[in-house]
């Protein structure tokens, strides 16, 4: 055998014995059942705590037509077991048919952790139309939010804006992503 052939075979023996993993065992903690319960399992994404992101809006109107801009959200969020509350302020500009405005918004958010990475949530508030004409709405709406990263959201929500001041009513509809600090 020549020595080229006897390197290779040793250098696969080598690789082969060593792609064998020898791992620890699990520490459990007995339980009542025949099944041990893991002392540690991962942590899913952590909702609590303050967060800001940017997001592209869409609005419709009947008298405003459909517009279309950009945002900018600060919030923070409390979770209780599987329950999630939170609180939000947003302003986004917008442009349509009929012209460009500035639109800001307050909003409660009451959802379910649904899995580790997945939220719904209904959202209820004020908004406001900083420009003119002068324009107040009740929000009414919900969303879901997904986490990709450690500290990375993206979410999606629906609004409908009741008219308090003038104006009409409107369909909001959402698309962002948010950063967790």
């Amino acid at each position: 055998m020549s020595l080229f052939k006897t390197l290779a075979l040793t250098t696969l023996a080598t690789a082969l014995s060593a792609g064998t993993a020898l791992a620890a065992d699990m520490i459990t903690v007995p339980t009542s059942t025949p099944v041990e319960m893991p002392v540690y399992e991962e942590s899913g994404f952590d909702w609590n705590g303050f967060y800001a992101g940017v997001y592209g809006a869409a609005q419709n109107g009947a008298t405003s037509g459909t517009q279309y801009g950009l945002g900018i959200q600060a919030g923070v969020n409390a979770q209780f077991d599987f329950y999630l509350l939170g609180a939000e302020v947003a302003v986004h500009g917008i442009t349509g048919d009929v012209g460009e405005t500035t639109y800001g918004q307050i909003l409660g958010r009451a959802g379910l952790v649904v899995t580790d990475d997945v939220v719904v949530y209904g959202a209820g508030g004020y908004g406001i139309d900083l420009g003119a004409p002068d324009e107040s709405d009740a929000l009414l709406g919900g969303g879901v939010e997904l986490a990709v990263t450690d500290s990375i959201s993206v979410e999606a929500q629906y609004l409908h804006g009741f008219p308090l001041n003038g104006g009409n009513a409107k369909d909001q509809f959402t698309v962002g992503a948010n950063f967790h600090f």
